[in-house]
């Protein structure tokens, strides 16, 4: 089976434990413990255990069940048991039920319960007809007087020895294998001779109903069985866990019969659950403790009925796994014991509560002797089974370690699991490793992840931190942080370097918080931004130069660049900064996504270095600023967003996340470091801001990403006027308003909580009312809109047309209405003040005093009347905590003095009138919206009544004209009707000595206007110029004085004349 699938977490645990299912049971690729051989279990040897490839549970042989010895192990891979012939249950035999009335049931059962010593003979032929009458299925009406029988047979043969082989052959019955008989007379002596084995039917049916009406007696009749256990003989106790193993895995032959029928094969797994045989068997084990065959066979039943899950809720309830755990090292020379116990135990693990288990293997005696046989088979086991073994030993070792009163650190568990996790790569002189060494095998490998595992459990517990710290944890997982480039042949391969590398950091990252000291001792920030740039590239000379300033850290700088590294024999020589052959190869669960590249590597070194950073630390921020963090941080940002713009994947998504929380905290709350952020990094920070809405919902953390950018922006560029001023020239606060509209609700109080810090700086003001949206939307709208979808969420009672409904409460919530008043410390909020933290209301109110409640652009009536609510919210929100003060005295039973009632009321009364204030100013709102769209109607009104008359005055405007052109006194009435408004038209008074030209033509009796005509009774010569009118003369403008032409010296030439135009004044 394949190993164990170690799931990711993103804040808690880096290495949960697997959950024990039938496909993680396994740590190796085929099956997870493989039976030993038939000659290692029944030679006792534990040294050389060889594996087979069959089934994990096998049937047992016909020697098994027969002879009753637990030497001869061997297991069958044949075909199936041969199942009856028809014959054999519809023949001669069993046809017509002739063969069963040839035996008196009742008659066996009252010579059994004789007490005559001269009648045995005559018993055990009885005993013998019986056995031969029913050795080819017992019929379950007759399985009361058998069990009863049987009961019988035990009880006489602790007084008659010859009743053991008797009692030994019914047992057989219940089984689906036996042997053929042979009976020597007079000497009462049973002789078992194995023969061909042939199918039986323990139980069969005649009818279908007979399972239902025979329930009761089989369940009965199986629970005898584990009672039988007392008998004091070894035959008897082994033959019925043969019968029991035989009967709960034999399945019932295909083949249909005339007359009887099998009894199914969960038919006969539900009577042996009912009868609670599982935990009947393993109270059986006192009865053999100082027994080795028999209680080899008690386990090797209780393994086999392990598989169901109700037989492990039995086993449970007799405390199977201390019972089973504290006796993992008795003597046992075939080693059997101890594997069928851990068969169990996982068993047990997937078929029932691990909470449970864990508790009960919670004790001084079960760990103790997990970690005997753990460093028995740690320092001897040389097999391959030995070591499978060992693995699952350190698998359920793992578990009882979660549980925060295991006794690891007093047994001495936790320490020894420390030192073989890092004696591979730290030295040891403990006399437990010393000369020993670790193969390259798969289970080694699988022991040395289940060991790094371990670390992450240990780290949990804080008494085992100076364990850690005295084990050199730290120094053993840095020794991975750095690429594999010595992959000889007698190491581990590239896949499982990289998968142990991957594991060491992953561990590192939950350890090295807990040791600091140990962290900088090992000069860790050196050692992850070389190993970043690694990820990002290839180790450049600068980086190596900017290592060899400190002399401390020359052996980094040797063992990066290569100097000085001969290759070892059968080994390949280390590659310098100019070469890189590495390509992940993205096997293991955390290389995902790494394959062919190093992100893997880069994601686990990143979260090493986030929770390192995040301690606060002065010193390992300090250190890790002056190395060039931010810089080096903000160029894997950029290569990752310019390398993988086409094809997003999830683990480059994790690591700019994880980036920007690094940078966050590095850079929170010190401007210098904001300025080593600089406008490089808001140029870089950006861009991720105006991520596609589309991805929030694609699954590979984009909605984290935003988050982390958003954090970075707050941490890393407010508090910095010149980057905040940077910020607004690059157009960011409208990217920060645009998120904002797209209304995602974990990402709103984000981003207005960004805003009311931006307002700080005096240009963003004019940045927020500049902004515009779809359909020319403001920010003010904007910031309305929420707070009304806000309230909405909240259940906030108010009117259709958004007035205050409560104006005693008129900002509570559904929520809030429902909490009642109770004591609390005054140091505790109560739910008014923590109704400021939960919603975005306050940021909202803090942004629109920032814009002035006044001269806001782009609202509505509706708007104005949420806005008189907003500019409120202050006043309201003290009233609910007076409200709150009112109600614990009234709950407490305290009356106050009367001033201080008299000023309880009035407070009461005063903000009450405010949300009376408030309805009466959103009544005047409203109202005045109404006047206005009532104006509005009656100017449209009028619009339509005016174009309407201006039509009827077009009709009549064009009937007038057609009767004047059809009737020509009509046309002469209109005339005289026209002259005379012209000259009604004109002044009375004429002035003196003014010439007047009539405009009209006589004669002509039309009502059109005529064109531009002057008639001039007497126009001179010199005027018109004669003759001379087609000279330079004519195009002069001789000026007129007192009505006579005068002669000018100098003319001015006009541009365009025609030869008959004439200006007259």
């Amino acid at each position: 089976m394949a190993s164990p699938s170690w799931p990711e977490a993103s804040s808690g645990s880096l290495l949960p434990m697997p959950s024990f299912t039938e496909r993680q049971r396994s740590l190796s690729s085929s099956s997870r413990l493989e039976r030993p051989s038939e000659g290692e279990l029944s030679a006792g040897s534990s040294k050389n255990l060889g594996l087979l490839s069959c089934s994990r549970l096998e049937r047992p042989s016909e020697d098994e069940l027969s002879t009753g010895s637990s030497r001869n192990l061997g297991l069958l891979r044949g075909s199936r048991l041969e199942r009856p012939s028809e014959g054999e249950l519809s023949g001669s035999n069993l046809a017509q039920d002739n063969h069963l009335k040839s035996v008196d049931l009742d008659h066996v059962i009252t010579l059994l319960e004789g007490t005559e010593s001269d009648k045995s003979e005559e018993q055990l032929q009885a005993l013998k007809k019986l056995i031969k009458h029913y050795e080819s299925g017992i019929p379950l009406k007759d399985l009361t007087q058998i069990s009863n029988i049987l009961n019988l047979c035990a009880e006489k043969s602790q007084l008659h020895h010859i009743f053991i082989e008797p009692t030994c052959e019914i047992l057989k019955l219940y089984g689906c294998l036996k042997g053929r008989l042979q009976f020597t007379s007079m000497t009462c002596y049973w002789l078992t001779i194995p023969t061909e084995m042939i199918t039986r039917l323990p139980f069969y049916k005649k009818n279908s109903s007979d399972e239902g009406n025979y329930a009761k007696e089989v369940q009965e009749s199986i629970a005898q069985l584990g009672y039988l256990m007392r008998v004091p003989y070894s035959q008897v106790r082994i033959q019925i866990c043969k019968s029991v193993i035989s009967f709960y895995h034999a399945e019932p032959p295909k083949k249909e019969f005339e007359v009887y029928q099998p009894i199914s094969i969960n038919y006969k797994r539900k009577m042996v659950e009912l009868a609670g045989l599982a935990e009947t068997l393993l109270m059986s084990l006192t009865l053999v403790e100082n027994q080795l065959p028999e209680k080899l066979w008690i386990i090797k039943t209780l393994q086999h009925l392990s598989i169901s899950e109700e037989n492990c809720k039995l086993m449970m309830k007799a405390q199977a796994p201390t019972r089973l755990c504290s006796h993992l090292n008795d003597v046992d020379p075939s080693g059997q014991f101890l594997f069928r116990s851990s068969e169990i135990l996982w068993n047990l693990l997937e078929k029932s509560s691990n909470e449970e288990i864990i508790n009960q293997l919670s004790n001084l005696a079960c760990v103790n002797a997990l970690k005997e046989v753990f460093l028995n088979l740690f320092l001897h086991g040389s097999s391959h089974y030995d070591r499978q073994l060992r693995n699952d030993i350190l698998v359920i070792s793992t578990l009882i370690a979660q549980n925060p009163g295991a006794p690891m650190i007093e047994t001495g568990f936790a320490k020894q699991l420390i030192l073989f996790a890092t004696f591979f790569e730290v030295k040891s002189h403990n006399p437990l490793v010393k000369g020993f060494k670790l193969t390259y095998c798969y289970e080694d490998f699988e022991l040395k992840k289940l060991l790094f595992n371990m670390l992450t459990v240990f780290s949990k517990d804080v008494s085992t931190v100076q364990l850690l710290h005295e084990g050199k944890v730290m120094l053993a997982l840095f020794h991975y942080v750095k690429p594999n480039e010595k992959p000889g042949v007698l190491d581990w391969s590239a896949a499982q370097y990289e998968e142990l590398q991957l594991h060491a950091i992953a561990t590192l990252a939950i350890v090295a918080p807990l040791l600091v000291e140990d962290y900088m001792t090992c000069q860790g920030n050196t050692r992850l931004l070389m190993f970043l740039e690694w990820c990002a590239g290839n180790v450049t000379s600068h980086t190596l130069a900017k290592c060899q300033d400190r002399p401390q850290w020359g052996g980094l700088v040797q063992a990066w660049s290569g100097e000085e590294q001969k290759p070892k024999a059968g080994g390949m020589a280390k590659h310098g900064p100019g070469s890189d052959p590495f390509f992940g190869q993205g096997n293991s669960f955390h290389g995902t996504g790494g394959r062919g590249n190093k992100l893997a590597q880069m994601r686990y070194c990143l979260r090493v270095l986030n929770p390192v950073v995040s301690l606060g630390d002065d010193a390992v921020n300090l250190d890790l600023c002056d190395q060039g963090a931010i810089h080096q941080l903000l160029g894997i940002l950029k290569n990752t967003t310019n390398n993988f713009k086409e094809k997003e994947d999830a683990i480059v998504v994790g690591i700019q996340t994880d980036i920007f929380l690094t940078l966050s905290t590095l850079c929170e709350n010190n401007v210098h470091r904001k300025e080593i952020f600089g406008w490089e990094g808001v140029d870089t920070l950006i861009p991720f801001m105006k991520m596609d809405a589309k991805k929030f919902y694609s699954g590979l953390g984009h909605n984290r990403l935003l988050f982390s950018a958003l954090d970075c922006l707050w941490c890393c560029v407010m508090g910095c006027t010149i980057l905040e001023d940077y910020f607004l020239e690059r157009e960011g606060l409208f990217t920060l308003l645009d998120l904002l509209v797209l209304n995602e609700a974990n990402v709103c109080n984000l981003i207005l909580g960004i805003l009311v810090e931006f307002c700080d700086n005096p240009k963003t003001v004019s940045h927020i009312n500049v902004w515009r949206g779809e359909k020319d939307q403001t920010a003010a709208n904007l910031l309305i809109n929420l707070w009304r979808q806000e309230e909405e969420e909240m259940g906030v009672k108010h009117d259709k047309l958004g007035r205050i409904a409560d104006i005693k409460r008129p900002l509570v919530g559904h929520f809030q209405k429902q909490q009642e008043i109770i004591r609390m410390p005054a140091t505790c909020p109560t739910v008014a003040v923590m109704d400021v933290a939960e919603n975005m209301r306050a940021k909202i109110y803090c942004l629109i005093c920032k814009l002035g409640f006044e001269n806001l652009p782009g609202l509505s009536a509706k708007d104005f009347v949420t806005l008189a609510i907003i500019c409120r919210y202050l006043d309201f929100k003290v009233g609910e905590i007076w409200s709150e003060v009112c109600a614990e005295l009234k709950r407490e039973q305290f009356r106050p003095v009367t001033a201080d009632q008299e000023a309880l009321q009035v407070i009461t009364e005063a903000f009450q009138n405010v949300g009376k204030m408030v309805v009466s100013l959103q009544n005047e709102m409203l109202e005045s919206k109404q006047y206005q769209e009532l104006r509005e109607e009656e100017k449209g009104y009028a619009k339509i009544q005016s174009l309407y008359k201006q039509k009827e005055m077009v009709n009549k405007s064009w009937e007038n004209f057609l009767t004047r052109t059809s009737n020509y006194e009509a046309l002469k009435k209109a005339k005289r009707r026209q002259e005379r408004s012209i000259d009604a038209s004109r002044p009375k008074e004429r002035q003196r000595n003014a010439t007047f030209h009539p405009t009209d033509i006589k004669g002509l009796n039309i009502t059109v206007a005529s064109g531009r005509l002057v008639t001039v009774e007497s126009t001179p010569a010199e005027l018109t110029g004669g003759p001379l009118m087609d000279t330079e003369l004519a195009l002069k403008r001789l000026p007129i004085r007192g009505g006579a032409l005068k002669g000018v010296k100098g003319v001015k030439i006009m541009d365009s004349f025609k030869k008959d135009s004439v200006s007259v004044q």
